[in-house]
Parts: C-alpha cells; sequence; structure tokens
C-alpha cells in the first residue's frame, strides 16, 4: 500500500507540475490547438499535455520499479513491466507526431497496429477459454486483443472532444482498476493504474474548465491513457471468480467510451460520413446541447464512469445469473441511450448542425 501511495504521489506531482511547464513551451513553440469547424473549443489553446501525463506517469513508474526491484526483488516483473511501457511510449509517440504532422487517419490507425502487436507478443493477451486447437485459440486470441487494445486507445482518443471529459473519464476508470486490483493482491496491476490516477488528476487541474481549459493534451496523452486502460482491462483478475463473468469487468469499467465510440459510428454511417473526421456529434456535445455547462458535461461522464464501475465492483463477487442480469440491465440502458440520442433526437441535437436545405422536387408543365 506504501508503494501505491508513492507511485500516486510522484505521478500526481509530476504531471501538476510539469503540466504549467510543457503549457508555457508549447505556446512559446507554437504547438496549439486552432479552432476548427468540426472542434468544440474557440480558442486557441497549448496542445501537449499529452507529454506532461506521459512524463510523470513514466517517471513514477521508473522510480517504484526501481525500489521495488532494490528493496524486493522483480516482484512486478521485469520483462512484462519493460514491454508495457514500451508499447505505451510508442503509443503516445505516435500520439504526438500526430499532433504535430496531422497524420491521415488509416496511417494513424496503422501505425498503432505497431505497439499493439508488440505488447501481444510481450504476453499482454487476452487469453480465450474452451478452444482445443492451439492454432486457432491463438488466432482468436491475437484478434480480440488487438481490437481491444484498439478499440479502447481510440474510444479515449474520440472522447477527448471537450474540455475534461477524458481526462476525468481515464481518473475515474484508473480508481476503480486501482481498487479492483488491490482488492485482489495484483501488484502491476495496482502501480499502473495508481500511475495513471495520479497523472490524471495532476493534469486535469488544467484541462478541466475552471472556467476554462488552458492546455489539451492531445493524441499523445489520449492515446497513451486509452492504450494503458486497455492492457489494465487486460490484466485485471479475479481469482475468485470465474472468467465467464468477469470479462464483463473491464467492459463495465470502461463502458462509457465505448458506448460512445459506437454511437458515433451508428450516427456518422447513417449520415453517409466518415468515421474518421471530426465531429461535434459525440455524446459530450449532446449533453451539452441538452443543456449542460462544460463543467457539468464532464463530471457526468466521470460520475456514469464511477457508477459502471462500482457495478463492476459487484460483478466481481457475483454468481453467475447475478451477472448476467446485471449486465443485461446495463446493455438495455445503453440502447435505451442510443435510441434516445441518436433515432428520437433531432437532427440538430444529433450533429450540432441545422437540418441541410433539400429543395423539393417540382414539376414543370
Amino acid at each position: 500500500m506504501i508503494a501505491i501511495m508513492l507511485i500516486f504521489t510522484v505521478a500526481l506531482s509530476f504531471s501538476f507540475v510539469g503540466t504549467r511547464v510543457v503549457r508555457d513551451v508549447a505556446i512559446n513553440t507554437g504547438f496549439v490547438a486552432v479552432p476548427k469547424a468540426d472542434r468544440a473549443h474557440t480558442e486557441v489553446t497549448a496542445l501537449m499535455g499529452g507529454v506532461a501525463i506521459y512524463t510523470a506517469s513514466i517517471v513514477a513508474l521508473l522510480v517504484i520499479a526501481a525500489l521495488t526491484t532494490v528493496f524486493f526483488g522483480n516482484q512486478l516483473g521485469v520483462a512484462e513491466f519493460l514491454a508495457i511501457i514500451s508499447a505505451a511510449s510508442l503509443m503516445s509517440a505516435v500520439g504526438l507526431w500526430d499532433d504535430r504532422k496531422a497524420l491521415p487517419a488509416k496511417v494513424k490507425l496503422l501505425a498503432q497496429f505497431i505497439p499493439a502487436i508488440f505488447i501481444y507478443f510481450a504476453g499482454v493477451q487476452v487469453s480465450m477459454p474452451g478452444i482445443s486447437d492451439p492454432m486457432l485459440s491463438e488466432f482468436v486470441n491475437f484478434i480480440i486483443t488487438v481490437c481491444w487494445l484498439l478499440y479502447i486507445t481510440n474510444a479515449i482518443n474520440y472522447l477527448d472532444n471537450a474540455d475534461g471529459t477524458a481526462v476525468m473519464t481515464s481518473a475515474t476508470a484508473s480508481a476503480i482498476f486501482l481498487l479492483i486490483a488491490v482488492l485482489n493482491g495484483q501488484q502491476l496491476v495496482s502501480v499502473l493504474a495508481a500511475a495513471l490516477l495520479g497523472a490524471s488528476l495532476g493534469f486535469a487541474r488544467y484541462n478541466l474548465p475552471l472556467p476554462r481549459s488552458t492546455i489539451f493534451m492531445g493524441d499523445s496523452g489520449s492515446l497513451f491513457l486509452g492504450f494503458l486502460l486497455a492492457i489494465l482491462g487486460i490484466k485485471i483478475r479475479i481469482p475468485g471468480n470465474t472468467a465467464v463473468i468477469t470479462w464483463m469487468v473491464p467492459v463495465l469499467v470502461l463502458g462509457l467510451p465505448i458506448f460512445d465510440t459506437a454511437l458515433v459510428f451508428i450516427s456518422r454511417r447513417r449520415r453517409g460520413i466518415s468515421f474518421f473526421r471530426g465531429g461535434v456529434d459525440h455524446t459530450t456535445h449532446r449533453l451539452a446541447r441538452l443543456g449542460m455547462d462544460k463543467l457539468s458535461v464532464a463530471l457526468t461522464v466521470s460520475l456514469i464512469t464511477g457508477a459502471l464501475g462500482l457495478i463492476a465492483i459487484f460483478v466481481t463477487q457475483a454468481v453467475f445469473y447475478e451477472a448476467y442480469i446485471i449486465f443485461g440491465s446495463i446493455i438495455f440502458v445503453a440502447i435505451y441511450m442510443l435510441w434516445f440520442l441518436e433515432f428520437k433526437a433531432s437532427y440538430t441535437l444529433r450533429t450540432g448542425q441545422a437540418i441541410p436545405f433539400q429543395p423539393e422536387n417540382t414539376i414543370t408543365k
């Protein structure tokens, strides 16, 4: 527990102080986000917050890894630990590259495959039970692992569309993973979650609308946070329960970004526009158009993630029928919200735009 408190404190301190330094550097070097028609922000804002989040997390992780190895031996599993840090660093680098050069969506996605494949072969992978054929098992595990890593990584990236939303979701999800890991004696997951929690909260002070965000994390931060949260979802274990139940835990904890990405995908498919373009049609934008101010939106997504996290904690101790009734109920609520926010909502509420002009067909004599 002392190690967890230490890593949280180090990450929080470095992030809180480092964010101010990085913000000044970004402004002085022109590394800023310029307002665009497909973005919600309206002011030029520093765009290197991900560097502060990354640095704070990595410094805290390396400090605790060094201390743990010196005093207690290889309890963290140095090889796997370093593999996770290396892959997350590569993912953050992809995001930083995109922040600076605005990569085409397909190039950016292809670049994300590299750390995802690397971490799979480093041993961080989903293991599907009940498949007797080794080759088929390997193939299925590979596909599910890579899809999960890329979906969650980009879901957090897409959720970074309003002040404080991605960082508060990440902080809350990290806190839930930390609690579950501590209760189940998972040291590696605990230190990773504690680092993410500290770094996220330190950065949140400047990213929340208090009264406005003064720095954005950019893709370097959101891809880093999303990738590590996806890894936490894979690594979390509940020894006292069965895998046919515990697979629900990371899905519930990360339920909001999963829902948001699905909502935007369905919405844009209905309108015939690219999923990879920017837009103000995310869950957060729709909540704002329903009357919430920016701070309320950020706190609401954190509250929803926290509520889903508490349900996930209950599921860790649930029996089969309890877990599936709960999960089924959550799916029902998600489908209802999808209907309410997409199929029942007006075009303006869904997209933030006026209904396109469609001239009536006329018949000339």
